[in-house]
């Protein structure tokens, strides 16, 4: 067993979440820690989305807070995130439809270059250095999930899972210390959930993960700790294991035949 000690990255410590007279969140409390993954799981409607957009700071807590322990802030605005070692990446893939593959994931490391806009549009060689230095870094980013194939092609032209590894391609260029995926397995065949679920273990040594995901069999495997939903509150955390047998869990999610 790994003896270091983990770093708390991301907690959310009694969260409410209301929308007018409806409350979304009751007192949501989990945390992610360095080199493991957290899987947030729950049936439509249990809240998952609404408690990965506070963590993201597009949604703000009713009360409670959003902390990132490591970065020693709270209850942070998204444009805050990549500055802070935090990656996230949407249902939707979200891909820049008229630029590159190669351009999309080097707009996930705007916020590490070297040189301004000014550079960059006078092709000064403060901003061309800078250009290089991030072009050679996406391609490697791409060439370790294995889709370089594709640095050229427009997102219109690549297959859905493909997207999909390209879309975290751009995440990674921001180096996080933190991955934020939501519903990661969404639309993938089991060709591409194989890759993909092999793509998570490979990450996981490097960075905190919390996965939001609704497909069980694609989690199971893969977490160390299970946080599950219902009706906007946690009924259930631990290891997978631990969690697939309690009866709130069974009712709420499973179904009786698990």
């Amino acid at each position: 067993m790994d003896s270091e000690p983990r770093s708390v990255l991301l907690e959310l410590d009694a969260v409410s979440v209301n929308f007018g007279g409806l409350q979304v969140l009751i007192d949501v409390s989990f945390s992610v820690s360095s080199g493991e993954v957290v899987g947030l799981i729950g049936p439509n409607g249990a809240g998952k989305t609404t408690a990965f957009n506070v963590a993201c700071g597009f949604v703000r807590p009713s009360s409670g807070h959003v902390r990132y322990p490591a970065a020693g802030k709270k209850n942070v605005r998204p444009s805050e995130l990549a500055g802070m070692g935090v990656a996230r990446t949407l249902q939707g893939i979200g891909l820049f439809p008229h630029c590159t593959v190669l351009e999309n994931v080097m707009a996930g490391g705007h916020h590490r270059r070297g040189g301004d806009f000014v550079t960059s549009l006078l092709a000064l060689p403060r901003g061309v250095r800078s250009e290089r230095a991030l072009r050679t870094s996406a391609m490697a980013v791409l060439e370790r999930l294995g889709v370089a194939d594709v640095a050229g092609a427009m997102p219109s032209a690549i297959p859905y899972g493909v997207a999909k590894k390209v879309a975290v391609a751009r995440a990674l260029m921001a180096e996080p210390q933190l991955l934020l995926l939501d519903e990661p397995a969404s639309g993938l065949d089991e060709t591409e959930l194989v890759e993909f679920a092999a793509l998570i273990r490979e990450l996981r040594a490097g960075m905190g993960i919390l996965l939001v995901e609704h497909d069980m069999e694609f989690v199971m495997p893969l977490v160390d700790r299970l946080v599950v939903l219902d009706f906007g509150e946690v009924i259930a955390t631990g290891t997978p294991d631990v969690v697939r047998n309690q009866e709130a869990v069974i009712e709420a999610y499973l179904g009786v035949d698990q």
